[in-house]
């Protein structure tokens, strides 16, 4: 049943079919009937009253199927809330669609919801429907998405605090592990400059640091010689005026790592209840911002991966091939979900670490002279191979039952070092 719901029918049903060009503050939209002549173009504004108005004029007009850029946002939940099929037609393939009716190749929205609308006539074997994850899904994958927002926002304020601390308080660079970890900010919050820096012995940094519940894993005697021994700073009235840069840049980190906290209890809250969590929570090194990322991203719906090919395809992390005459070229694939590459490089570079199996994968292809991101992609598209096994199975993965891995163990158990 699941399979079937994934195709398109071979004839559009009434013999109409629409394409729907989204844009921020409104979407051209236009109809063509079984010849690919357009009946219909209008412009709809991106409200909510025009949006119902949208989906009534569209049931008037017997259209059943809309081609569209993006697979999100209130307009396809307009669309998908009316029962009308929704078909994605990504931008690449639509800027690629319209030199069929000319080689101008000029940018009009008009003229691409025309190309959508008899695409979705022409093309049918090659289309699949949209259908939505469940709300669950749709939930995690955006608070999973704003976390990482929040984080390289965090990683790029972090760097700008780290280059005017080098100019004015180069001491508090390499004070601390992480210059936005928590015993970090505390301490410039109450040393923010030179001046009230060399106020430090030995002894007041310990009495401060035991105030702070420091951990204690450097000691104060260390933590003081990293202080001292670092250039000084700016001293005076310069030193002043810094002062209040240093405070405002600590401010935006701690309310940045507040939030990312927050979103991190939501996160592992969303997980606990999803249906699918106990698949990717039991990948190697997989935690739970790792697993919610890699369950988001995939999805719950099935039928959108039929094979895995399929799905290391458009997580980009299968290589793509381009062949004329006797020439054939291996390519980095650009056209992917850019959002699921990431999630699955970031759990395949992390699992060599404690798995065997994807250690030796991803050495293998190091010793065959690919660079560190190509090896990753390499033990990505091997994970998901096994990860696409699981998830269609509704099992998690299991070491004894991964039969490369007891493989590579079995040499290790029968001759102990």
């Amino acid at each position: 049943m699941e399979s079937a719901r994934n195709t398109l029918s071979e004839e559009p049903l009434n013999g109409v079919t629409a394409g729907l060009d989204w844009a921020r503050d409104d979407h051209a939209v236009a109809v063509v009937d079984g010849r690919g002549v357009e009946c219909e173009r209008w412009t709809v504004p991106n409200t909510g009253p025009q949006l119902r108005r949208l989906v009534e004029r569209l049931q008037k007009l017997g259209v059943a199927e809309v081609a569209i850029e993006r697979g999100d946002g209130p307009v396809v939940a307009a669309l998908l809330e009316a029962g009308l099929t929704v078909v994605v037609i990504s931008p690449n393939q639509l800027r690629n669609l319209r030199g069929r009716y000319g080689s101008a190749g000029n940018k009009d929205d008009r003229f691409d919801a025309f190309v959508l609308a008899d695409t979705l006539r022409t093309d049918r074997a090659r289309l699949r429907p949209l259908t939505p994850d469940s709300p669950a899904t749709i939930t995690l994958r955006q608070t999973c998405r704003a976390r990482k927002d929040l984080v390289e926002h965090r990683v790029a304020v972090a760097n700008q605090l780290r280059a005017h601390l080098l100019i004015n308080f180069p001491g508090a660079v390499g004070l601390f592990n992480r210059i936005d970890a928590p015993i970090s900010l505390r301490f410039l919050t109450r040393f923010d400059c030179q001046d009230r820096a060399d106020w430090l012995t030995p002894t007041r940094l310990a009495a401060w640091l035991r105030s702070t519940g420091y951990c204690g894993r450097t000691s104060p005697a260390v933590l003081h010689t990293r202080l001292t021994t670092a250039p000084r700073g700016t001293t005076g009235p310069a030193s002043t005026a810094n002062r209040h840069i240093t405070h405002a840049l600590v401010a935006v980190l701690t309310c940045l790592n507040t939030q990312i906290t927050t979103l991190n209890d939501q996160i592992a809250t969303q997980l606990a209840h999803h249906t699918d969590a106990h698949i990717f929570t039991s990948l190697p090194r997989s935690g739970t911002i790792r697993a919610a990322r890699l369950l988001s991203e995939l999805g719950d719906c099935r039928a959108r991966y039929p094979t895995p090919q399929a799905l290391t395809c458009l997580a980009g992390v299968a290589p793509t091939t381009r062949q004329s005459g006797t020439q054939r070229t291996v390519h980095y694939r650009f056209a992917a979900d850019k959002q699921l590459r990431d999630a699955i490089c970031d759990f395949a570079a992390d699992s060599r670490k404690t798995n065997p199996w994807a250690a030796n994968l991803y050495h293998q292809a190091r010793n065959r002279g690919h660079t560190h991101p190509h090896a990753v992609r390499i033990l990505a598209r091997a994970w998901l191979h096994i990860i696409w096994h699981c998830w269609q199975q509704h099992t998690p993965y299991q070491p004894t039952h991964h039969h490369a891995l007891q493989r590579l163990l079995t040499p290790q158990t029968n001759h102990p070092r």
